[in-house]
């Protein structure tokens, strides 16, 4: 994650994106789309980087929630609650049943900050150029404000894909109790989720009852669900929170793996990079496996202006996850930046593998124009700058730089015919917009 300019800037908030956060969510979220027989792979998580309590759908199948939601929850069975609640309104038709034009106007507002290069908590820092989302002006207008009857529809299938997948409902009902407490405070004061998602009684007493039949009431967190969470909160209170409130919370007699993971990424923000390095040394050193440390360690020595040396952590943290697009794309980028251009290939192959695992991925398709540039292959580069346009919703620069690879391309190859689905598509769109 970068540092918030949008914010100062009076914008609104910011979307986030972090490998290990959002592997954990989708961890949380992927039983309960399984139980909702929801396809996992269309459906996709978002964070947005907001101290408040909030979490909403919107823009058709995604999820958004604020990282305020990830700090406060208390356990993990909360977050969980909040997902298996949100999967409702998706699997309820919801948003979409607001009608097309909302919809997609919904759509339109959210993915244009989308398909920005996001900030990211660690790793390719970089290349995150922060895209800003109207995120409360979106979440708190109409169109993201259920009906009672729709919240407690959501409840109510929420809780079926909680017992399910053999969880418990109890996380759901604490995480609204703890909403239902500012039912009193002014409006201007209430968090969103109390404003878009209207509560009543009726709807904690529903879910009270239902989990008192549930054969899962008094199920636990699972141990690995635990271990995520409080790595998750780690990060994100050593990252957002400011050095101070991290030492309050993890003092440096905390030699814990959640005390050191926070600590390195206040000092990092701190810019007391000896001690970040040093923190995170210690956890390699305990930890070889595990991907994130060796992610966080070339993301310092990046930002310290590094970038030779920041590749072999990041390299290493591929090695691990190799499946991972964002560790993907941190050493891909790492590899760009290079003055030695006998990387480039190395770097191409893993951009096109990252660009098909998110093909809405802007920064990745630049610096895939970037590579393709550097290596002279500027009909594929160009072709690179018109998927990036695409995804960004600039319809002009997306057909022009279409045409430019469809004139540098042989006719029939496989990067001219996709050069000519863009121009068609480009066209299309615009004429329709024009009416």
């Amino acid at each position: 994650m970068m540092p918030d300019a949008a914010r100062a800037q009076g914008r609104g908030p910011q979307l986030v994106r972090d490998a290990e956060i959002e592997n954990t969510i989708r961890v949380y979220a992927a039983p309960l789309f399984a139980a909702a027989g929801l396809d996992n792979s269309a459906i996709s998580v978002h964070l947005v980087n907001d101290s408040v309590l909030n979490a909403f759908v919107a823009g058709g199948q995604r999820i958004f929630i604020n990282t305020g939601l990830l700090i406060r929850a208390e356990r993990p069975a909360q977050i969980i609650g909040v997902l298996a609640h949100e999967i409702g309104h998706i699997a309820g038709g919801h948003l979409l049943r607001m009608g097309q034009e909302v919809e997609n106007a919904t759509t339109a507002l959210i993915l244009s900050a989308l398909f920005g290069a996001a900030a990211a908590v660690a790793g390719s820092g970089d290349a995150a150029a922060a895209a800003v989302l109207g995120g409360q002006q979106i979440a708190e207008r109409s169109f993201l404000a259920y009906t009672r009857g729709q919240e407690a529809a959501a409840d109510q299938a929420g809780a079926t894909y909680l017992e399910e997948s053999h969880q418990s409902a109890s996380g759901l009902i604490e995480f609204l109790k703890i909403i239902g407490q500012q039912e009193q405070l002014l409006v201007g004061r209430q968090d969103p989720y109390m404003r878009t998602h209207p509560l009543t009684p009726d709807r904690v007493a529903a879910l009270e009852s239902r989990l008192q039949r549930s054969p899962y009431k008094d199920a636990k967190d699972s141990p690995e669900n635990i271990e995520r969470f409080k790595r998750m909160q780690a990060k994100l209170i050593g990252y957002l929170d400011g050095l101070p409130a991290t030492l309050r919370k993890y003092p440096e007699t905390d030699t814990s793996l959640y005390g050191r993971y926070a600590r390195a990424f206040a000092y990092f923000r701190g810019l007391d990079f000896d001690r970040a390095i040093k923190d995170t040394d210690s956890l390699i050193h305990d930890y070889p496996n595990d991907p994130y440390f060796h992610e966080l360690k070339a993301d310092i020595l990046l930002n310290i202006g590094k970038v030779a040396e920041s590749i072999p952590p990041i390299t290493e943290a591929y090695r691990l996850a190799p499946n991972e697009p964002l560790i993907a794309y941190g050493l891909a980028s790492r590899l760009v930046a290079l003055e030695d251009t006998s990387r480039l290939p190395e770097a191409i192959g893993i951009l096109k593998k990252v660009t098909l695992a998110e093909p809405d991925n802007g920064s990745a398709w630049q610096q895939l124009a970037v590579a393709y540039g550097r290596s002279g292959d500027i009909g594929m580069a160009s072709l690179a700058s018109a998927e990036r346009f695409l995804v960004q919703g600039d319809l002009r620069d997306a057909q022009g730089q279409a045409d430019r690879a469809a004139h540098l391309m042989k006719e029939g190859t496989p990067g001219w015919l996709r050069a000519q689905d863009i121009i068609v598509f480009a066209k299309d769109q615009r004429r329709q917009q024009r009416r």
